[in-house]
C-alpha cells in the first residue's frame, strides 16, 4: 500500500514531467498541472471537456507569491487574502506579464492558498504555482472522492491522489478584486456575508464613507 507521503511526491514527479495529477483540497478534489508546459495545460482543458475561453485558476502555498502571478497587488487584495487565506477564496487580479502565455492569454488570473496540506505539498514539490481547477467534467457535479474523479475522468489523468473524501464539499467562492469594490462572481464555500463583513471591515481601515455597494 502507497502511503500518503509517497503519493504526493509521486504526484509531483509527474507534474514536473509535464503529467497531470488530481488531489483533494479543502472544497473539492482538484486537477493540477505545470502552468508552463503546454501540453499540460492542453491536457486539462481536453480532460475537464472545458471551453477554452474559460481560464483556469491557479493555487499558490502562500501569500506572498501573489507578486509572482499578480500585474499589480491592490490594498483591498491584501486585505482579502489576510482574512481567507489559506482557504476557500479565490482571488480574480490582474495578471502579471511573466505568466506563461501558453497558460492564459486573458488580462486577469484567479488564485487561492488553499487550506490543506497536499496542494501546499504540490506546489511546494513543483516549486511554482500549479493549476488548481475541479477534478471533473465542466457541467457535471464536483468531485469529492478519488473514485468519483476516476469514474468522470478515467485514464485522462495521469495520477489521482487519494486523500479521503472532501469535507466540505462546495467549490470556493470566487471574488473580482480588480476594483475598489470586491464582485462575488461565483457563490462558494465562503458566504457572501462574509465578504461583506470583511469588506465594511477594510471601509473602515480606508475610512470610506459608503460600503453599501457590495
Amino acid at each position: 500500500m502507497i502511503t500518503l507521503q509517497e503519493q504526493v511526491e509521486k504526484g509531483v514527479r509527474i507534474l514536473k514531467a509535464g503529467g497531470i495529477v488530481a488531489f483533494p483540497t479543502d472544497t473539492v478534489y482538484g486537477l493540477g498541472a505545470d502552468i508552463s508546459n503546454s501540453e499540460a495545460v492542453e491536457g486539462i482543458y481536453e480532460a475537464k471537456k472545458r471551453p477554452r475561453h474559460l481560464p483556469l485558476p491557479l493555487l499558490i502555498s502562500e501569500m506572498s507569491q501573489i507578486s509572482a502571478v499578480a500585474g499589480t497587488v491592490s490594498q483591498l487584495t491584501l486585505f482579502l487574502a489576510r482574512h481567507f487565506w489559506p482557504g476557500g477564496l479565490t482571488l480574480v487580479l490582474p495578471k502579471a506579464a511573466s505568466l506563461p502565455t501558453c497558460f492564459t492569454d486573458q488580462p486577469t488570473i484567479a488564485v487561492r492558498v488553499p487550506d490543506h496540506p497536499i496542494p501546499l505539498a504540490l506546489v511546494q514539490g513543483l516549486g511554482k504555482p500549479i493549476i488548481g481547477t475541479s477534478a471533473n467534467i465542466s457541467g457535471k457535479a464536483s468531485a469529492l472522492t478519488a473514485d468519483e474523479v476516476k469514474q468522470q475522468l478515467g485514464d485522462r489523468v495521469d495520477f489521482i491522489i487519494d486523500g479521503g473524501k472532501c469535507l466540505n464539499g462546495d467549490e470556493s467562492t470566487v471574488v473580482d478584486a480588480t476594483g475598489e469594490v470586491p464582485v462575488i462572481l461565483r457563490h462558494g464555500i465562503i458566504p457572501q456575508r462574509e465578504i461583506g463583513r470583511v469588506f465594511g471591515e477594510y471601509c473602515k481601515v480606508q475610512n470610506y464613507a459608503d460600503c453599501s455597494r457590495l
